[in-house]
């Protein structure tokens, strides 16, 4: 038996075609995949962009907070949303306020020579805090401020959904992982940690602003960066 081949000018074929009860639409132009994934790629990228911003009114509409009432700005994250790399640190300070963005000042001059000490620039990455408004006189977080923020902070994670996660500092560690042990015996270290069902791996290491105070040890920072580095090339991860 030979199979007779639909020919789409074919009155009869179309005719049949029809009496099945589907809608036949034919075009001689082939179909674009290209532009219907860039399609889907966009529509991902205003859901999580619509997400980021609900949070961020979340956040802004918490009452009775002390960070909150003694800070002039929100500072909530920034950076490519869509970056497998995220960097968590731990608290706003005054050049943040000012800014309106995270690690600016010497903090953000010391981490953008960090990261392209491995080839990574810092607007190809996302940055936020474990608290999201700068404490008095640019204290450590409270432990009761960390697990206020945490949650916050998880979803914040879930919505960028990265592939790897960097904790600077101790808040930060405190906040994802729970441990308060001291940062050196646990910085350089890939841990995994659960959020919503899923897996992150997390490298912990020194926050700049303590790198500032304590430049010695950023030998430490580098044998963590080049960690970091292998990972990503492990991963095959593009930033």
């Amino acid at each position: 038996m030979i199979k007779k081949q639909i020919n789409q000018n074919d009155p009869f074929n179309l005719e049949l075609l029809n009496s099945i009860g589907n809608d036949y639409v034919f075009n001689d132009s082939p179909i674009n995949h290209l532009k219907n994934k860039n399609i889907n790629l966009s529509k991902k990228n205003e859901n999580k962009a619509n997400n980021l911003m609900e949070l961020k009114k979340k956040i802004d509409s918490i009452e009775d907070c002390k960070l909150k009432n003694n800070s002039k700005h929100i500072i909530f994250g920034d950076g490519n949303i869509n970056s497998p790399l995220m960097i968590v640190g731990e608290a706003p300070d005054e050049k943040d306020e000012l800014s309106r963005k995270t690690f600016s000042g010497e903090n953000g001059a010391l981490l953008k020579k960090m990261l392209q000490a491995i080839n990574i620039k810092k607007e190809n990455i996302y940055s936020t805090y474990v608290v999201n408004y700068r404490p008095p006189l640019d204290a450590k977080p409270t432990t009761d401020e960390i697990k206020r923020y945490s949650f916050f902070l998880q979803k914040h994670i879930s919505i960028i959904n990265p592939k790897l996660i960097i904790l600077m500092g101790s808040t930060a560690m405190q906040s994802l992982t729970g441990i308060n042990n001291k940062i050196s015996s646990e910085r350089g270290k890939w841990k995994d940690i659960i959020i919503k069902n899923i897996s992150y791996k997390v490298m912990i290491t020194f926050n700049p602003s303590y790198l500032l105070r304590v430049p010695e040890n950023k030998k430490y920072s580098w044998e963590d960066l080049k960690k970091i580095k292998q990972k990503i090339t492990d991963l095959s991860l593009s930033i």
